[in-house]
């Protein structure tokens, strides 16, 4: 794979929904669905459910490529001669550097044989066909780290979160110690949090110096995209 495509990048590109596609030559018809989706099982859901509404089909082939770095991805041939279903179905996908994506075709049988090219090709424009339909969304990677701390710097550091960009996903301050989740770019430079404690404690960066835990607050990370 790709060495660049491994890198942890700050977004991805994903469809926003389900879209279909379909290509016809000599009497086959190529049926496509290309689908967002989070996990492999829910790849595979797909896959199942363009089983159920093509049960004459003679063939699902599909492909999928999930992950924000990309390095999840499987294609299937379901029984079409080898490398002319799944993997130009793959080939679209990162034709359109999609992750997060499922797209199955589902084929039927014209009479006609279409040779390795031919098949190839139709499973290409198939999936092309659904994929260049689809409306693309950009995901942004991000960092989420969960804070706690004092009533009384409760204002200073709303101010710091909102000057450093640093928007609040969550909160609890409904108990005798605050909480709250923020979160940030994901290859945000760690100084950064640095900053947000001394603006919360109205001290200087540099007396931070990467500690995470003082009497007022702590801060910790909690998960990411």
């Amino acid at each position: 794979m790709d060495s660049q495509m491994m890198e942890a990048l700050d977004e991805y590109k994903t469809i926003s929904q389900p879209v279909r596609g379909i290509y016809k030559e000599k009497g086959s018809k190529f049926l496509a669905l290309a689908a967002p989706v989070s996990n492999v099982e829910e790849a595979i859901q797909i896959v199942e459910q363009m089983r159920r509404e093509n049960p004459k089909a003679r063939h699902h082939c599909f492909a999928y490529r999930i992950g924000p770095d990309r390095s999840i991805f499987r294609f299937n041939d379901d029984g079409e001669p080898s490398g002319t279903a799944g993997k130009p179905i793959l080939g679209q996908i990162d034709s359109f550097e999609l992750s997060n994506v499922v797209v199955v075709v589902s084929r039927y049988f014209g009479g006609k044989l279409l040779g390795a090219s031919g098949l190839a090709s139709a499973y290409k424009l198939s999936a092309q066909d659904a994929l260049a339909q689809s409306s693309v969304r950009i995901v942004e990677r991000r960092i989420y780290y969960q804070v706690t701390f004092s009533y009384d710097i409760m204002g200073a550091l709303m101010e710091a979160l909102n000057r450093f960009r640093a928007p609040m996903e969550d909160h609890n301050f409904e108990t005798l110690t605050p909480e709250l989740v923020f979160s940030l770019p994901l290859s945000h430079p760690p100084v950064l949090i640095d900053q947000i404690i001394a603006g919360a404690l109205g001290i200087y960066p540099e007396e931070v110096d990467g500690k995470r835990s003082f009497d007022r607050i702590t801060i910790r990370v909690s998960g990411s995209d």
